[in-house]
This record gives structure tokens, sequence and C-alpha cells, in this order.
């Protein structure tokens, strides 16, 4: 069909009935595709070809929507694409491209979103954000140089990241005089890389994005290329949506929907396969079951209205015919085929912070609707995008990719990522900052997730607490070298057990000797430092006893881990504030000394960083009171709590 064909279907509708022409529009499937690749491959140029190619075919229809609209008194919905274009234009002045620019274009098939996505290799992680919602990646090549560095690292996180279509655009293909050789030798290069990678051989079209060859149609100058243009194929490929359909049932609870008594409906959108009316589902990971009563959307006018199917992409609300348990993070599934839940993974991360990975660490994973604390294991290996070879590492850096276990401390409702994107990716996010650190890819559980079971016991906690006289506690002291926690830690001890109460003080240098001798004081030693202290602690304190520990413990992400252990109330965080100056003044042990003369390395307080608690129960400014006087403070707010 032509542009002239296309432009008067469009204008007779538009003049026959403006409102059946929008709802035609609105009812358009939507393609989202990304443009990645090396620096200075095209991709904005192509991008603001196909803007300004779709303008030329729609200015018929745009030109007969304002003049309807404005004789029927509305807003017409004509998008100013030369704008769209002026501003590709201005990124390519700035000279670089480090964010991800989304622009909006629309034929008589289809609308799209399309991610420009920046090519430089220090801002791999906004390519992963461009990629993390698209159905279909467009590789760019530039024809003189051929397949790069960077282009073989975005088809590795294309293919990791679980894009079914690629496109290999040779682009600027009329640079080299549109050479079939040049054109099949970038083709058979990039394939023998793909197979290392288990990836099938992608649509590889030659293009040249300023021309405009083989971009909305076919080029004479490419009459060996028998395949399709690159808008062709972008209007008939299968959407992610139409695939998930062919899966099976779930929907993550986004929110319970209450808006009266009568009503309790599980709102969230499908992330794969149909569910019916009187379908039976399964609640993951409680394991309930019920049959789908209502499905329930809202109508173009904001009334209610019921459906009698849900397919993948739609947002609905639920009702049950019984009632159930169900709340936000809860996955309805088929009944005879819900998903798995598990809280220990193999997963690929790419590290996307400044601040490298930190093995050990507590992050929150943030998994569709759900969010639970998780901690990343030293990584299995890194993998050298290059040539697909896997590296030693303990720990991963800006932009590296590599394979970790992961410990969440809750079960997850999750499928591989292999299956389906929605339940196998996830995101990390750093506590304190509050800053996305990661995303990554679900291979499976691990093995001892399903074997690992709590043994239960009749002598619990209470038991063991009333057999003494006294409520478990765990008293935290932190702070600085040299602030005065073990001796005031030591008083308080003495006071307690004087009072006929069951202690057990757990000293940093005391630990290093035995349970934690094969630790450094590296940022990960010391969170795994930490992470084991409170384990013991939680233990002891399972026990009935009052457990002090004395460590510097300088990252409040590990102290709030250890307070997470234990019942709220069990845990005393107490901040011995000592300013830095008068603990190096102290200096009993010489490491002040030591580590400003270069001595001793990750030395708290001088080359490695101290986190104050923000909120503790207890402060003791040792500037002020002595270590008995201290310790008579503490004993002061047990009693009194």
């Amino acid at each position: 069909m032509s542009a002239s064909d296309t432009g008067y279907r469009a204008e007779a509708l538009i003049g026959q009935d403006i409102a059946a022409y929008l709802k035609a529009h609105e009812e358009k499937t939507m393609l989202r595709f990304i443009t990645c690749g090396s620096v200075d491959d095209g991709k904005s140029t192509l991008i603001g070809r196909l803007l300004y190619d779709s303008k030329m075919i729609f200015d018929d229809q745009l030109s007969a929507l304002e003049a309807a609209s404005k004789k029927s008194g509305t807003q017409g919905d004509a998008i100013d694409f030369a704008l769209l274009v002026d501003g590709l234009a201005a990124e390519r002045e700035q000279g670089i491209t480090i964010d991800v620019a989304y622009r909006f274009f629309a034929t008589e098939k289809r609308k799209f979103i399309v991610a420009d996505t920046p090519g430089h290799e220090q801002y791999t992680r906004n390519m992963v954000t461009g990629a993390s919602t698209a159905d279909l990646a467009v590789l760019l090549v530039d024809a003189r140089q051929g397949v790069l560095t960077q282009t073989r690292r975005h088809a590795y996180l294309v293919h990791l990241l679980g894009i079914k279509h690629i496109v290999l655009a040779v682009n600027k293909m009329d640079l080299v005089d549109f050479s079939e050789t040049c054109f099949q030798d970038i083709v058979d290069d990039f394939n023998s890389f793909a197979a290392d990678l288990n990836m099938a051989p992608p649509l590889a079209i030659p293009i040249s994005g300023l021309a405009g060859d083989n971009i909305t149609g076919r080029s004479d100058n490419t009459a060996w290329y028998k395949g399709p243009s690159l808008l062709a194929h972008l209007e008939n490929v299968e959407l992610a949506d139409n695939a998930a359909q062919k899966q099976s049932f779930a929907m993550p609870v986004q929110w319970v929907n209450r808006p009266n008594l009568d009503f309790r409906g599980f709102s969230g959108r499908v992330a794969g396969g149909t569910v019916k009316l009187g379908d039976k589902i399964r609640i993951v990971p409680s394991g309930k079951t019920s049959t789908v009563k209502e499905i329930v959307t809202m109508a173009a006018n904001g009334s209610r209205a019921d459906l009698s199917e849900a397919l993948a992409g739609q947002s609905v609300t639920l009702t049950l015919n019984d009632e159930i348990d169900c709340s936000r993070g809860d996955v309805i599934a088929a009944g005879d085929n819900p998903p798995l839940a598990a809280d220990r993974f193999e997963a690929s991360l790419v590290w996307m912070d400044e601040a490298e990975m930190l093995p050990g660490r507590a992050y929150e994973l943030r998994l569709g609707t759900q969010a639970v604390s998780a901690r990343v294991q030293a990584p299995k290996y890194a993998v050298n995008v290059n040539n697909m070879e896997h590296l030693a590492a303990k720990t991963l850096g800006l932009n590296e990719i590599g394979v970790v276990e992961l410990a969440t401390d809750r079960p997850v409702v999750f499928a591989p990522f292999a299956d389906s994107q929605k339940l196998g990716s996830f995101v990390l996010i750093d506590k304190i900052s509050n800053a996305t650190v990661a995303a990554g890819m679900l291979h499976f559980s691990l093995r001892r997730a399903h074997n690992i079971h709590w043994q239960a016991v009749d002598i619990d906690r209470a038991a063991h607490a009333a057999l003494k006289g006294q409520r478990p506690k765990i008293l935290w002291f932190t702070g600085l070298s040299g602030s005065g926690k073990s001796t005031i830690a030591n008083a308080v001890e003495k006071k307690l057990h004087a009072n006929g109460k069951h202690t057990f003080l757990l000293d940093g240098d005391n630990v290093r000797h035995g349970l934690n001798k094969d630790l450094g004081f590296t940022d990960a030693d010391r969170i795994e430092n930490i992470r084991r202290i409170g384990e013991v602690a939680k233990l002891m304190s399972d026990a009935g006893l009052i457990v002090l520990t004395a460590f510097i413990s300088p990252f409040r992400a590990e102290r709030d881990m250890a307070r997470a252990m234990v019942a709220d109330g069990d845990f005393v965080e107490i901040h011995v504030d000592t300013p830095l100056d008068v603990a190096e003044q102290r200096d009993v042990k010489g490491l002040y000394k030591k580590a400003r003369a270069g001595e001793l390395k990750n030395f708290t307080g001088i080359d490695s960083p101290y986190e104050p608690p923000e909120a503790p129960e207890i402060t003791v400014n040792t500037t002020e009171l002595s270590a008995e006087e201290a310790a008579g403070l503490i004993i002061d707010y047990l009693d009194k709590n």
C-alpha cells in the first residue's frame, strides 16, 4: 500500500468519525524496542529517520486529524515529529548520549516506544535499563567498523535479558557502496559470536539511517537483499505479551482492592497465561486454593467492566469464591501448575553502581511486587563479554557481569528467567542510599533450599528464658576503635552478673582468634564478620542469655541485619560515641599510629568509613562519662525496659 493510499483511508475515516479513528489508534498493539550498539554506529540517526519517515507517511492523517479536531472543538492527537528529531540532533551536538532517550511514533498497524541507549561502556547500566522492558532490540553495526567489543557486550546483555527478537542492522551501507560482501562478512562474524551464546542468528538488514535505505521500504541500492525493511519487520514481529499468553497463568498481586465491605478483589498485571471465570487458582507461597468469581477492569469512561477472561499483559482485579488470605507480594497462579517458592538461588547479575558489590551485605531484592532482604555471595565467576571466558572474581564492579548465589530472608515466588521474565528478573536496592545497584536474572533455586527445613524443638527460647528468670537481650556496642566499647561492655556484664543474670560477652578481638580468624579487614570481610556474630548472638539469645557484643561494626546495613534477626525490643544498639581525635589520642593498642603510617590498611576512621547509628537505643558520650558511669546508664535503661 502506498503512502497516499494510507493517507486517503485515514483521512476518510477521520472525516467520517474522528471518535472511531481515535479508538482504532488506541487499540493498536504496542511494540517496545531499543537501539543499541557501539559509539557512533548511528542509533540516533536511525530513530530520527524512523520518526521522519513516519511523519511523511502520516502527513495526510495528521493534517486531517488537526482539521477535524478544530472543527469538533477537541484537541488533536498529532505529534510534532520535527521537535523529536531536533531533540535527537541536540543530543548529537553534545557528543555523547549518557541517558536513555525514549521516543514514540506510530504507523497504521502498530504503535512504538523506542529507547535510544548510550553506546559508551561506562553507561552500560543505562542500556540495561532501556532493555528491561523491550520486546525487541535493534543492534547496530557500522559497516566500516564491523563487530566491536561494545557490539558484543550489548549483544550479550540483550541475550541475557531474554529479548527474543534481535535485528542486526548493518548501518552506513552507503559508505561502503552497498557492498554485499562487506555486509555478509559482518553477519558471519556476528553469527559466530552468537553461536557461542547459544543465540539464534538474528535477522540481518543492510541499512542507511541517513539516506533511509531499507528503513521504511525496500531499497533499490540493495537488490541482492531479499528480506523485509526494518519498519515492516517491526510492524509484524510477535509481541512479548503474546508469547507470555502461552505460559501458565500467574499474576503478582499489587494490592488488595476493597472499596466497600461487599467487595474484596486482588489487583495486578497478568504476568503470563490466561485466566477465565471459574478457573481453579492457587495462592503462592501459602498454597491456599479457590476459584475465580469475577474478572474486573475499568472501561474507558471510568466505569466498572467485567471480563470473561484476562490475558498476559492486562491489568485486572480478581475476586474469588472463597475468603482466603492473599496480600501484596503473593502470586495468584494456575491451580495445577503454580510457580515455585524458594530462598536460595543462582543468578546472573549486572552490577550498575559506582561502588563495587560487597559480598555478604544485605540488599533489598525486588521481584515483581515482592520486596525481601537478600545477601549476595562472592561471584562464582565474572564473564568476559569479548570471548565468554569465565573469570575468577571476588566482587563485581560497575558494568561487570557475573554469576552469583544469593539468599533471601524468606521464600520468594519465582520462575527461572528463561521461562518467565516477569517472575525471573529482579533488582537489588542499597538499603542506605536507596539506589538501584544491580539487575539480575534467576537461573534456578539451589537444591538445599528444598532439602533444608527448620527442625522444631520442645525446649524453645521461652523455656530457656523462664529457667533463667530473665528476658534475653542482645546489647550491641558499636563505635570507633579506642572508643571504650570493650571496657564499658565488660563493666555492664559485671553488674549483670552481680545481679544474678546469665550473660556472655562476645568481644571483637577475642572472636577473631577463633570463629573469625579466617577474615581480614576489607569491607567484605567486615560484613561477613558481623553476619557471623549476629547469628551467634541470636543463637545465644535463643538459649536465654543476655548477650553483649563489642565490635566496631562500622556499617549500618549489617547492624540492621543483626537487629532483624531477633524480635522487636530484644536488640539494644549502644553507640559508644567518641570523637575520632579523642579515640586516636587514647590509641591504647597503637593501631591509629600504624594506620596513619600506612602499615594498617582498611582501618575504620582513617581509610575505611564508619557509619554512626541514626537512632540507637542508647548513646554513651565517653568524653563526659566514665566507663562505670556509662555502665550504670545502660543498666538503668535495662531496668526500665
